[in-house]
């Protein structure tokens, strides 16, 4: 099956592109948000190919990821929107963009957007996130905590930035993702390739998810598989993906601060911890069961028009 699909979310799209398909993503001189290409900084297989728009040709079905990529899809293809985000604005009544639509399916990455999100009448299925197990294992060795997330300086109180100086009074607090730079009483890592990013990761105490709103991020699951142990704000749909037994959740602050330093602490407790993580992650966040959902939707919705 020929796909097209924008190069968007790099961690998702490297997790997608494992499958059996041939993946037409647009390229484009500037290599800017509309014509990235193949990945630069995680590993795609030969089977992604970049072409400029106008010359990708005999697509099969189109994987859209923002409303503006509509337009630019051959007539006539069938369309899968893949929603990342949570919803913005009023919530719970945020109207998703392409609400009442007939000529596409919403595939939600999470359980929690599909029920936030008011997507009217069109159709609607979820998709739960897989991605490919990185390679580094959990030590735990350094008693410092481990943040990712991308521009937490402009996303502020959404990604809990404000929050992060509440963990340095535990251990050093290392950040590492995109628009981390000028963050005060931490230590960055500036867009760091993943490879590098994971190794540095598992040797970090614990893992902080911090995020106030936001879909499941990628990166606690792949902290999850190599066996980190997880302090996160009960919040969105990290209360489902990470079970009481595999870390510490709380919408209240100073019990995850307390639960930071009881990791530093006690370094057995932390491997307990993780260990469970890596076994809940590696069994619903797997890659084989996110490639298998998507082949079976993929089939579903080209199916009828052959």
């Amino acid at each position: 099956m020929n796909i097209l699909l924008w190069h968007v979310h790099g961690s998702w799209t490297t997790s997608f592109v494992q499958g059996k398909h041939r993946y037409l993503v647009p390229v484009n001189p500037a290599r800017d948000e509309w014509g990235r290409g193949r990945a630069r900084t995680f590993t795609w297989p030969d089977t992604v190919e970049e072409l400029p728009l106008d010359q990708i040709r005999d697509v099969d079905v189109a994987i859209a990821q923002r409303p503006g990529e509509l337009d630019l899809i051959p007539p006539h293809v069938p369309v899968i929107y893949v929603e990342h985000n949570t919803p913005k604005g009023d919530v719970p009544n945020t109207r998703h963009p392409l609400a009442d639509r007939d000529d596409v399916l919403i595939a939600h990455v999470t359980h929690f957007n599909e029920l936030f999100w008011d997507c009217g009448e069109t159709r609607t299925t979820v998709i739960e996130h897989g991605v490919v197990e990185p390679e580094a294992r959990w030590t735990g060795e350094l008693e410092r905590l481990a943040i990712v997330t991308n521009e937490p300086v402009r996303r502020g109180r959404v990604t809990g930035t404000d929050l992060f100086g509440r963990f340095t009074g535990v251990a050093p607090v290392d950040v590492f993702g995109m628009g981390v730079a000028g963050l005060p009483d931490v230590t960055v890592h500036d867009d760091p390739p993943q490879r590098e990013m994971h190794a540095a990761l598992a040797q970090r105490r614990a893992y902080l998810h911090l995020c106030r709103w936001t879909s499941l991020g990628l990166s606690l699951i792949e902290a999850m598989q190599m066996g980190m142990p997880v302090i996160a704000l009960a919040t969105t749909e990290a209360i489902a993906a990470v079970p009481p037994d595999a870390g510490v959740l709380s919408t209240r602050v100073g019990t995850l601060v307390e639960a930071a330093q009881w990791l530093i602490d006690e370094p057995d407790q932390a491997a307990r911890l993780g260990a469970r993580a890596r076994q809940v992650a590696l069994a619903r966040y797997g890659l084989d069961r996110f490639l298998a959902d998507w082949d079976r939707l993929l089939e579903e919705e080209t199916c009828g028009s052959r």
